[in-house]
């Protein structure tokens, strides 16, 4: 009976100990759930800080660019606002290709005997190509003359192939597609290494963004024509939205030319504007996959695409210009948009009712479906060739059809021709998927379209295809399918908005056509990181970015928060607090749970200083008290369009304008912009600036002189945020914040 009770005691012990193991079990998934939770919804947040400044970034630039080719067409040609950006404009001057290529002669570039980087010799070969990807692997430069050569022969190469390129994986049994790279060689590089550089039996398609942000945009474009020149049948090169001069002075890529090649950096930047308007559209793989940059709208018509005149598109933001015999009998070129038609030709299923040209006051609010509309072209030269079209449209009608369409205009045949050109590679280049049916504006961006599954069905269905691959936003894990597995999306510059971001990806596909996804991270300092680690940092940079933003948004949050401060006490509530930052952000964050990251400054009762928290992110920098605080909160919201009017007007990009160019700019931006800024405001900045007295400006001094974070964010400028040594794992290790 002894030996029983014991061994009921030790029963019951054993229960006891089992369900206290349970519950400790419970208890710790309850916390890693939590944890994991917690985890997901700040890199959530930190995801979308990222990307919605990104895209307002590009929003802006093409309001810009809307706005400057505003001037252009309706200020007189004296007019010092139209004298300081019309060089912009200049993408199709009269000029041979012979004259052309005279103007790139690279022959009396002399290469001195203690250059130290590679030499080429035309035809390239393999070994050449292969030499390059291991200097620039090494820090060389590529000097001058050589990279016009390479890029000369390359722009002679681009000139014979299609609008859209067509392969076939019978040969090499497999083809490899590539997203965007945007200036991060390590990408490339890892690419390479991981999968084989480009050769007979492994075919690659590049589909767009080389350059921009990343800093060696400029080997990675010398390296792909490298390849593509040695392969010409095995290397196929897409165009992306960023192959823009015009979205270059924005993002880096002229400044990291200029920066690189100083003495010759002009003539190499007017190559490649060429080269871009060069570049395929597109590539189909099998006949059943199409690669394109961005993607497709409910117009996308790959017949027209194939007949486009490609090269006249030197910047796809705006209309190009139009080619006709003048007076003289000389070929002249005349914008398209030189005078606006009056005329809505509205997008399918998108835009709902028309948007008039309205006031000039209304300008900087319209993105560039707002200007699609307005072109307006000579026909002459197409008269002949309409009618033909018109009469070949007409055998398929009746005879009442006939009559009416016979009685159109031929001038409104041709305006509609020429704007379902340019939008077609609009949509080509910028537009993104959408998961809800339908075509609409893509307003978040300022150009193309969002598409939705059933736009991808009639799309693929049309053209008897099966997939699209695109690229164009970043992924998280570096690719993502949407529309039913129909619609890829392909990013491959990893660590893009900081290190730790995001994976890089590219697709390998075989006869099978059946994608075979391959990921990586081309830092080699993320895989020291624990995941708290690398979001913590992530998130850092995020918030670093949004700081900025809601400092230079200063004056409208006071405002907000006035209103919802009914006593003028200077404090609000922290509900009140996330109200009032939503409603002028407009990035719906989990504003009450980043409260703890932005702000510090509550009194006892939990209540928030507004007024203390715009103070600790004061500007630490040169004395400014004594300049209008309305113009600094300007200078800090439109930073990069300022930046970008800068570079504009520094003509002889020596990276100084002077006083009087400083003030116009000014000017420029207070039109854009819709505000006063007096010339004694102006004046003062100028003088604070100008601390050597000199009477020019340093752009960079002066762009620099005014940045509220302590480090260019990875969207802002050419290189990585952040350098990472073994002091700095450190830190992160003992950061309590992370």
């Amino acid at each position: 009976m002894g030996c029983g009770v014991t061994k009921s005691n030790q029963f019951h012990k054993q229960s006891k100990k089992a369900v206290t193991s349970i519950k400790a079990a419970v208890l710790i998934q309850r916390w890693y759930r939590q944890y994991v939770a917690r985890t997901e919804m700040r890199r959530r947040y930190t995801w979308h800080i990222f990307q919605s400044i990104e895209y307002s970034g590009e929003q802006a630039q093409i309001k810009l660019y809307n706005f400057l080719g505003y001037l252009m067409d309706n200020f007189t040609p004296s007019s010092n606002e139209r004298n300081l950006i019309s060089h912009i404009f200049r993408e199709n001057e009269v000029c041979r290709e012979a004259e052309w290529e005279r103007y790139f002669c690279f022959e009396n570039i002399e290469v001195p005997e203690i250059y130290s980087g590679p030499h080429l010799t035309f035809p390239l070969t393999v070994e050449q190509a292969v030499g390059l990807v291991e200097a620039f692997r090494n820090k060389k430069q590529l000097h001058s003359r050589y990279v016009l050569q390479l890029l000369l022969e390359t722009w002679k190469q681009l000139r014979m192939l299609p609008n859209i390129s067509r392969v076939s994986t019978c040969q090499s049994k497999e083809i490899t597609v590539c997203g965007d790279l945007h200036g991060q060689l390590e990408d490339l590089l890892l690419i390479f290494y991981k999968n084989g550089m480009p050769s007979l039996e492994k075919p690659y398609v590049f589909n767009g963004d080389f350059v921009d942000r990343g800093r060696d945009s400029i080997e990675i474009l010398l390296i792909l024509f490298s390849f593509l020149l040695v392969y010409p049948t095995e290397v196929h090169l897409n165009r992306g939205n960023h192959e823009d001069h015009i979205i270059n002075l924005r993002y880096g890529f002229t400044k990291e030319v200029l920066s690189k090649y100083k003495m010759h950096g002009k003539r190499i930047l007017k190559l490649l504007q060429k080269i871009f308007s060069w570049l395929p559209l597109g590539t189909v793989i099998d006949q059943k996959v199409l690669v394109v940059h961005g993607g497709i709208s409910d117009t996308t018509d790959l017949s027209i695409l194939a007949r486009v005149d490609r090269h006249n598109y030197v910047s796809a933001l705006r209309p190009p210009k139009k080619r006709h015999l003048s007076s003289t009998g000389a070929s002249t070129d005349s914008d398209m948009d030189e005078d606006w038609s009056n005329k809505l030709l509205q997008r399918r299923a998108s835009l709902t009712y028309p948007k008039p040209m309205g006031t000039r006051a209304s300008f900087q609010n319209r993105s560039l479906q707002d200007f699609s509309d307005r072109i307006k072209v000579n026909v002459e030269d197409d008269l002949e060739a309409r009618q033909r079209k018109l009469s070949v449209f007409s055998l398929g009608v009746n005879s009442s059809e006939n009559e009416a369409t016979q009685a159109l205009p031929i001038e409104s045949v041709v305006i509609e021709s020429a704007e379902d050109e340019w939008k077609q590679i609009l949509d080509l280049l910028w537009s993104d998927p959408m998961p809800q049916d339908g075509c609409i504006p893509n307003e978040l961006r300022g150009g193309g379209c969002y598409w939705g599954p059933d736009v991808t069905e009639d799309f693929l269905n049309r053209h008897n295809l099966q997939l699209i691959i695109r690229s164009h936003e970043c992924k998280q894990e570096g690719y993502e399918f949407c529309h039913n597995r129909k619609v890829l999306t392909l990013f491959s510059a990893s660590n893009y908005y900081d290190v730790g971001s995001n994976r890089g990806a590219y697709v390998k596909l075989g006869p099978n056509l059946v994608p075979y996804m391959v990921q990586y991270l081309a830092s080699s300092m993320i895989r020291e990181l624990t995941v708290r680690q690398s979001v913590g940092r992530t998130e850092r940079s995020a918030l670093k970015v949004l700081r900025e933003q809601l400092f230079s948004h200063k004056s409208d949050l006071i405002s907000a928060f006035k209103k919802l401060d009914s006593q003028n006490t200077g404090l609000v509530s922290l509900n009140n607090w996330a109200t009032a930052v939503e409603s002028v952000m407009h990035l719906s964050l989990p504003w009450r749970m980043l409260r703890s990251q932005l702000v510090t400054c509550k009194t006892s009762e939990g209540m928030i200083d507004y007024y203390e928290w715009f103070n600790e992110l004061a500007i630490r920098g040169p004395n400014i008290d004594h300049i209008d605080q309305g113009l600094i909160e300007t200078l800090y919201r439109h930073r990069s369009t300022l930046e970008t009017i800068f570079r504009i007007v520094d003509t002889d990009n020596s990276g100084f304008i002077t006083m009087e160019d400083f003030r116009q700019t000014w000017k420029l931006l207070s039109v854009y912009l819709k505000m006063e800024i007096t010339e004694e405001a102006i004046s003062d900045l100028a003088v604070t600036i100008d601390t050597n007295h000199d009477g020019s400006i340093d752009i960079e001094e002066f762009m620099e002189a005014f940045r509220l974070t302590d480090k260019k964010s990875r969207l802002e400028r050419g290189r990585s945020m952040f350098i990472g040594t073994a002091n700095d794992l450190t830190k992160l290790e003992g950061d309590p914040n992370i």
